[in-house]
């Protein structure tokens, strides 16, 4: 089997991963009183009726999808280039990809029952900022991350207004997956825009108390209604963009391939 299929068997598992986790994320949100991050879910999905089976399989997932990420920046599969615009694509895939893996660990860890020292995504984000905030320039690095996730953000965002994404989908792929796509990305930017600005807030003011996860972003929404609501439903929307990312994400091209073989 070449490398090239490989990674897109990596890929492919993985999006369907991360469509169990958005999907999840935004079905137990519209319906329950909590609103659950990504952590959250994985919990969720160990209280199922054969959840640790499910669970390994989203975990195997994640890992596919973060290998996938990894890959992709190293060998610049997206011809992002090395300037410093495709340099910072290119660090913000591994980021992804490193991102992945460690949902991957904790879907794991539970699986086996190892202890947590955690009760949920807000505890754990709360206390590595602490954490961080503590250290030597600790607020700098702080502000550096709250600035990424502001970055990233604004990256969201225009890939919902522009749908760029469906230039790495086949020609086949359902016309509706732009519309499915460009609200997933946008609720996407929504909660990193909230994280950014919570993460920036802490770097400046010394207290990393309101910093949480996608679960207590969710639940600083919940003031605002119909925003709380719009972006529950983008993220059911984008687990189910991600399995079409599943079914129809080109993942092979000439460039590619040529440089595989270089």
């Amino acid at each position: 089997m070449s490398r090239v299929t490989n990674i897109e068997n990596f890929a492919r598992a993985g999006y369907l991963g991360r469509a169990v986790v958005y999907g999840l994320a935004g079905y137990l949100t519209l319906t329950t009183a909590g609103s659950t991050g990504t952590t959250g879910v994985l919990e969720e999905i160990e209280t199922m009726s054969a959840g640790a089976i499910l669970l390994a399989l989203v975990g195997l997932g994640l890992l596919g999808y973060g290998i996938f990420r990894l890959y992709g920046a190293a060998m610049d599969l997206q011809g992002n280039g090395t300037d410093a615009k495709g340099l910072a694509i290119r660090i913000g895939h591994a980021a992804s990809g490193l991102a992945h893996i460690f949902l991957c660990y904790l879907a794991f860890k539970a699986v086996l029952g190892w202890p947590s020292g955690s009760t949920g995504d807000g505890e754990s984000a709360g206390q590595a900022a602490g954490t961080l905030a503590s250290m030597p320039m600790g607020d700098v690095l702080l502000g550096v991350i709250g600035i990424g996730f502001i970055a990233a953000a604004i990256n969201q965002a225009v890939k919902a207004y522009t749908a760029k994404f469906m230039g790495l989908l086949d020609a086949d792929a359902p016309a509706l997956a732009k519309y499915v796509g460009q609200a997933g990305y946008a609720a996407r930017a929504v909660i990193f825009a909230v994280l950014g600005w919570q993460i920036t807030s802490a770097a400046l003011s010394g207290d990393t108390g309101n910093v949480g996860g996608v679960g207590q972003v969710l639940d600083s929404l919940r003031s605002t209604n119909w925003l709380y609501i719009a972006v529950a439903i983008g993220l059911l929307l984008f687990g189910l963009f991600s399995l079409v990312m599943a079914r129809y994400r080109r993942i092979r091209n000439e460039d590619v391939l040529e440089r595989l073989k270089s």
